[in-house]
């Protein structure tokens, strides 16, 4: 694995690549409050047959994290940073792997460039209101009418002991290791003005559950090669959200994990050996 530095509409984006360029691309996105280290176990198993690409996005991780007034923090900007960047390393088709966070960036990018995408996995990458879960219901109503209290009860979201319990949480006692979370959390307490950034993403995110609709368009109109491989006891992103891309995509794969949010911590070789068979091995038999 390599690991670089591009600066991209003025700020210096961290990624991670692991493969042969010659090789199809597949680009990583990552979900909130990780980064590109949460692929770390799945690139080397990916190696092989891609040339993957995991950013670090604004604010998150090893990129640069602007100070508010230098940087909106919204999924439209967070999504014309990738451009960007993609366009910086001539990347001009690719897999998309989406997590969390990276499906509404990735999503949005799909739609773009709807020529671009040779395939989707999305591993708790919600765009169906049935995928959200009860905690929603209250950002839902924070969205209609924020308030500066409604915003300060976010604060927890953000609190060491929530973030080890996301990680934790649905899965068998024993086989999520510490490094993920740990990390998180010192990108919590080192990144300036982290709280308030995330506070702003999360006011944003009414942008992407308005965009579902749009999202679905594309699904419909493009039918992606797409598979849907879910942590099913994940309680931010619940299991029928991974069973609706089956109503835009029927042919879409999808794949249940015993396991919760951050399904690759415990998940990274099923969800490697999915993606092969899906989109590899498939290919090659279809091509005999």
């Amino acid at each position: 694995m390599l690991f670089k530095r591009i600066q991209v509409k003025g700020v210096s984006i961290f990624y991670r690549t692991a493969g042969d360029p010659k090789k199809p691309a597949l680009l990583l996105l990552h979900g909130f409050p990780t980064a590109s280290h949460y692929f770390r176990q799945l690139m080397p198993l990916l190696a092989k047959d891609f040339y993957c690409v995991a950013p670090d996005m604004v604010g998150f991780g090893q990129s640069e994290s602007p100070d508010r007034r230098d940087f909106t923090y919204s999924f439209e900007n967070e999504t014309a940073v990738i451009a960007a960047f993609l366009k910086a390393l001539a990347i001009d088709q690719y897999y998309l792997y989406v997590f969390d966070y990276g499906a509404p960036v990735g999503f949005r990018l799909a739609m773009a460039a709807p020529e671009k995408i040779l395939g989707i996995i999305s591993q708790n990458g919600n765009v169906y209101e049935e995928g959200l879960g009860s905690k929603w219901q209250a950002r839902k109503a924070y969205w209609q009418q924020p308030t500066a209290e409604g915003r300060a009860t976010f604060a927890k979201a953000y609190d060491p002991k929530t973030i080890k319990a996301q990680y934790l949480g649905g899965e068998q006692p024993g086989t999520v290791g510490p490094d993920g979370y740990c990390l998180d959390i010192f990108y919590r307490e080192t990144i300036a003005d982290f709280a308030e950034k995330q506070n702003d993403l999360i006011l944003d995110y009414r942008s992407n559950v308005a965009a579902y609709p749009d999202f679905q368009r594309y699904l419909r109109d493009w039918q992606p090669k797409l598979l849907a491989i879910w942590g099913q006891n994940d309680p931010s992103f619940i299991w029928p959200g991974a069973l609706a891309f089956q109503r835009d995509v029927p042919n879409a794969k999808v794949v249940a994990l015993n396991a919760g949010h951050f399904a690759l911590e415990s998940q990274a070789q099923t969800i490697a050996k999915e993606i092969i068979s899906t989109f590899i091995e498939e290919r090659k038999r279809n091509a005999l």
